[in-house]
């Protein structure tokens, strides 16, 4: 009996195959085009649904005994259908510039605090209700001809099930979702003239939804057996795969995104989330919630560092039989580590909590014409920590109490980058043998979900592995908060400039 965990992401689709002790056995990835143009920002779902069986297809004809399919995505990119499933449009990406005005309008009605409250979210046009609100003022006839709003993870799990449930944490990103009641918000849909009966059931993060329809079947090998599961949004499923279950603990994810996530034991103190635009979402273990925090530019900018600035490292690195990231750290080899002399702002992709400001712009300063690659480098990796330190400390106040970070993503690979973090941040790290803890987390749900484990602690005691701890350092945190406390004056000087 194997279990397998499918992801979709902005780009691509993977899916992930475990055997029935929790081994990691093999994955298959497809990708798929995003059009991003002035006026919207989209993606063909049919694209999507191919590269999913495709993906799954790969995998059935390896371990043909799947017996169970957790299903992950991205959140806030929705699509409408008729009532089979057949899209009506492309489906608008959380990008998609599209619902700014409907926002306003939604905020209008309700209050910014009132939304917050009932939603765990500040408005904001990210979140799919605004963009749904945008179809039905301006393509009415379109609006009209739906009979569902999907998700990713529901759109996909209905395809294979024909059963339409999302799960409490997919839902929350619609910013239509009432995190109390755990159900869809009637006075915000009723503020947005949307209608309820557009939506997926709202179940519980790792439900089962079904066994596959014959037609699926056929499409992706699996048996008509296999049982379909709707796991999550993709950053909780990487809070499950880390072994993050109760306030003690939080999650680095250094992935592209840095996405620091905290597990809160009650409901956090919305009013102080609030003011940092930080979400609240149910989490898998009732009554717990988690709260992403979050800069758009994690590793993205280090491989922007790496691909733009360090051609030459690249081929030294080459020669010698060593990755360029290590080439580039290892300048720093000796030196017990420390600050370096650049201060550089990670906006590169806008800034993301607790600003939540898209035109907000990259800065590097202090460059001179003696300045290095590497220096660059370590300038970007010292900007991501000092960005997740100011997100930490916008938190405090909110519930949080945990004591240590669980690190996974590319990013926790790097011995120079996880020791930098934890002496900015005063917290010991502890890196995880898995690079991607979401189709862990998926598996470890999709088995209790089909009775392969007894509970989420029995899953992670088979696939939750710790490596190495990184502890602070108080001399060099000391060190660090000197230069931070010019870094969190660097935002308000550049942005009036840009």
């Amino acid at each position: 009996m194997k279990v397998a965990g499918l992801d979709i992401g902005t780009t691509g689709c993977k899916c992930t195959v475990f055997d029935g002790q929790g081994r990691y056995l093999d994955k298959a990835y497809r990708d798929y085009p995003v059009r991003r143009a002035v006026g919207g920002h989209e993606i063909d779902i049919s694209a999507v649904m191919d590269g999913v069986y495709a993906a799954v297809r790969e995998m059935t004809a390896r371990y043909p005994d799947i017996a169970g399919l957790g299903v992950t995505s991205f959140g806030e990119t929705f699509v409408m259908t008729d009532g089979d499933g057949i899209p009506l449009h492309p489906a608008m990406l959380y990008t998609d510039p599209r619902g700014k005005e409907e926002c306003r309008v939604l905020t209008d009605r309700l209050g910014g605090r009132k939304i917050a409250r009932i939603t765990g979210l500040r408005p904001h046009e990210m979140y799919s209700i605004s963009k749904i609100m945008w179809i039905r003022n301006h393509q009415p006839d379109l609006y009209r001809a739906a009979e569902h709003v999907f998700l990713m993870e529901d759109y996909v799990v209905f395809h294979l099930t024909g059963r339409a449930q999302i799960d409490y944490s997919l839902a929350a990103r619609t910013m239509a979702f009432d995190i109390h009641g755990l159900d869809w918000s009637r006075e915000v849909l009723d503020a947005a003239g949307v209608s309820r009966g557009l939506f997926s059931d709202c179940v519980p993060t790792g439900s089962l939804a079904g066994t596959i329809l014959p037609q699926a079947a056929e499409a992706t090998g699996l048996s008509e057996r296999t049982k379909v599961v709707s796991i999550s949004h993709d950053q909780v499923a990487a809070a499950v795969g880390a072994g993050a279950f109760d306030g003690s603990v939080a999650v680095d994810g250094a992935g592209t995104v840095e996405c620091l996530t905290p597990v809160y034991d009650s409901m956090p103190e919305i009013d102080r989330m609030y003011e940092g635009y930080f979400s609240v979402v149910p989490y898998v273990i009732p009554g717990t919630y988690v709260a992403y925090a979050f800069s758009y530019t994690g590793g993205a900018l280090i491989q922007w560092c790496v691909e733009n600035l360090a051609k030459k490292e690249r081929e030294e690195a080459k020669a010698r039989g060593i990755s360029v990231n290590e080439l580039l750290e290892s300048a720093y080899a000796g030196r017990n580590g420390g600050p370096g002399g650049l201060l550089v702002l990670p906006h590169f992709a806008g800034a993301a909590t607790p600003y939540m400001d898209t035109g907000s712009k990259g800065a590097i300063l202090g460059l001179t014409t003696a300045t290095t690659a590497a220096e660059i480098y370590r300038g970007c990796m010292e900007g991501v920590a000092y960005e997740m330190y100011l997100n930490y400390q916008a938190l405090q106040g909110s519930g949080i109490r945990f004591e240590k970070l669980n690190a996974t993503g590319g990013g926790a690979r790097s011995a120079v980058w996880m020791q930098m973090k934890a002496d900015v941040l005063n917290l010991p790290i502890t890196a995880l043998k898995t690079v991607d803890a979401g189709t862990v987390g998926s598996a470890m749900l999709t088995g209790v979900a089909i009775g392969l484990f007894r509970d989420l602690k029995k899953a992670a005691e088979r696939m939750v592995e710790e490596t190495v701890t990184y502890r602070p350092r108080p001399d060099l945190h000391e060190k660090y908060m000197r230069v931070f406390e010019r870094y969190r004056r660097v935002y308000e000087a550049v942005r009036p400039l840009m």
